[in-house]
């Protein structure tokens, strides 16, 4: 893929959608926020994510008793580099017809800051917009909380963080 096909979102769906963000922290710190339920909950609408975070093992996201959002197989596991996962949307049924797209994180130290590029890809042509529209708003919850501390307290990011004693 050449870069300049890496920076591409097609039309704001289809088979390929990249967003890139810079975060000011370090990459393990970066590396943990991904993979720690607790901080996944911070800033991803309330839900965590649980696994063993190695290569083949499964993951799943959700506000236990609430809402299945997603789960998968951990494809690649490089910390504090990369992570690759197959991604099957749960939340619902028009999301489950979709099937099994893909989502990697690759993280790149920068000065003092690091890139964060999420790329969810695999999707088909008309992938319905709920499977990758909810992306910015997770990554503007991550950076705001490994910068300031602080929970994105936008409507969305906050949909399910009082939900089952989340």
């Amino acid at each position: 893929m050449s870069d300049e096909q890496a920076y591409t979102v097609v039309g704001g769906r289809g088979t390929m959608t990249v967003f890139e963000i810079y975060i000011k922290t370090t990459p393990e710190r970066l590396w943990e926020a991904i993979t720690s339920e607790q901080m996944r909950k911070c800033y991803s609408f309330g839900v965590g994510t649980i696994s063993e975070w190695t290569e083949g093992s499964e993951y799943s996201s959700s506000v236990p008793g609430v809402v299945d959002i997603a789960s998968g197989e951990n494809l690649e596991v490089d910390p504090p580099r990369r992570l690759v996962q197959s991604f099957n949307a749960l939340w619902s049924e028009d999301v489950q017809r979709e099937g099994t797209s893909r989502v990697t994180w690759e993280i790149e130290p920068v000065g003092t800051s690091c890139r964060l590029r999420v790329t969810h890809d695999q999707l088909g042509e008309s992938a319905n917009d709920e499977l990758f529209g909810g992306w910015p708003m997770v990554l503007s919850g991550l950076k705001t909380l490994l910068e300031t501390g602080e929970d994105l307290d936008t409507p969305g990011s906050l949909r399910y963080s009082g939900a089952a004693g989340s």
